[in-house]
């Protein structure tokens, strides 16, 4: 095993100075997780066996973070980029810690209690593309700008499911290390543990120390935490006193694609109590998912959602958003008592929420209400309510002899308004021609 993995830190040092026209970033998927801890610690072993006169090439460990993710692991990767980010420093490394978020628009509760969205599942999962790809593709996209090419380095590894080993099969070029984004435009990908297995993964993990100076066994005992018992363990440790630990994956706690969370729901059971509010809410949002007294009959660009048996399919209503937000908060609270500084939901996005009601003309709920009643507070949110139903009532006033036109003109409005709050023209044309449509031939 020790072989095996001394030949990948050769094979990272060799590529790493590799010479090419524009001297390649390397950008270092990082979730904080078994695969590119691993990753990570080769890369660092590598490079700093090579002399400081030939370390120019750039490396950044870039860590998404959806805004979503379970607070036991943010609590643990933050960590670790501030000792990755410093020990850089310390020893004379090219290596930049560096965290990603997505914006503001595409989070996950700007885009449900906000927008109405229902929450993700297999038939339309518009929360990956949003809150992980996105974020990553920028960073990525701003270094090939200033590079002229970049170089992704992952910890996916072929031996973790059939279907990963096919999509590197797949994209790897015959004979060479590194082979094309799929998506990314000058831009390459480098797997150096592709061919490693789950037990030289925790080897490295709890056999070599950490060198920026983490305590990996923090790492394991997450894995422990959250393994359910339906998972294969690896069954190699360096130290007897180790318990077995799965592969359990971290993710997104809100995540409804999958049909339990089991890492979260482990957790809950072996002591970490207080996580049990994040656990029913996500179950709560899963039920409450298709029910259709909780949907409009029409999706956001005015098409008709509706069932042959009349089950609404649109966006959630006013009332259900309102109870959602209120849920969030409630578990927020809950949480609080035991960690005082974690937020489920950020202020910046309440007063997007808060935003986009009132572009959608919706004035029977106020986030800053649902906030007070929750936090037993007076919070005051500051908008336009006044402006915009002075607008109405005028529009009213106009359309008093055809209340039809009122409505044609009140949905374009707000077409034209949530474009315009977030800076996307794109597609309102076409939006604008099908609510024109649907009046004309209703």
């Amino acid at each position: 095993m020790s072989r095996r993995i001394n030949h990948i830190i050769s094979e990272i040092k060799d590529q790493y100075q590799l010479n090419d026209d524009f001297n390649r970033p390397w950008i270092i998927g990082f979730s904080g997780g078994k695969d590119s801890t691993a990753l990570l610690q080769l890369v660092w072993l590598a490079v700093k066996q090579i002399p400081h006169g030939k370390r120019q090439r750039k490396i950044y460990v870039v860590c998404n973070d959806t805004l979503v993710e379970n607070p036991i692991v943010v609590d643990y990767v933050t960590g670790v980029l501030e000792k990755i980010q410093k020990a850089a420093v310390q020893q004379g490394l090219p290596i930049e810690a560096q965290k990603t978020i997505p914006r503001l628009e595409d989070s996950f509760w700007v885009n449900i209690v906000g927008r109405g969205y229902p929450v993700p599942n297999n038939a339309f999962r518009w929360c990956t593309d949003k809150m992980k790809i996105k974020p990553t593709s920028r960073f990525i996209t701003e270094q090939v700008a200033e590079n002229g090419e970049a170089i992704i380095l992952i910890g996916t590894r072929s031996a973790e499911s059939a279907t990963r080993a096919k999509s590197i099969k797949k994209h790897e070029i015959r004979g060479k290390r590194l082979t094309n984004h799929p998506n990314q435009h000058n831009t390459y990908v480098y797997s150096p543990i592709k061919d490693l297995k789950l037990e030289e993964v925790w080897y490295i993990i709890n056999a070599m120390t950490s060198p920026w100076g983490a305590d990996n066994s923090q790492l394991f005992q997450i894995y422990l935490d959250a393994s359910a018992d339906d998972y294969e363990c690896p069954t190699m440790v360096t130290d007897k006193s180790h318990s077995s630990c799965g592969q359990s994956r971290f993710g997104c706690w809100t995540c409804t694609v999958v049909k339990e969370d089991k890492s979260m729901s482990a957790l809950v059971d072996k002591g970490y109590e207080w996580l049990r509010p994040l656990l029913d809410l996500r179950e709560s949002m899963v039920e409450q998912r298709n029910i259709s007294e909780n949907r409009l009959p029409t999706r956001r660009n005015g098409q008709r959602a509706v069932t042959d048996d009349g089950h609404n399919q649109g966006t959630y209503t006013d009332k259900y958003r309102a109870k959602l937000l209120m849920q969030i908060l409630e578990a927020q609270k809950k949480v609080q008592e035991h960690n005082p500084k974690l937020e489920l939901i950020t202020n910046q996005e309440l007063v997007a929420i808060q935003v986009i009601w009132n572009r959608d003309l919706w004035f029977d709920y106020k986030v800053a209400a649902i906030y007070n009643k929750v936090y037993n507070i007076e919070l005051e949110m500051k908008t336009n309510d006044e402006k915009l139903q002075k607008e109405i009532g005028l529009l009213r006033e106009v359309c008093e002899d055809d209340p039809k036109d009122f409505k044609l003109i009140q949905e374009l409005l707000i077409l034209q308004k949530n474009k315009a709050l977030l800076n996307r023209k794109r597609g309102l044309k076409d939006d604008m021609e099908r609510v024109i449509e649907k009046y004309i031939y209703a």
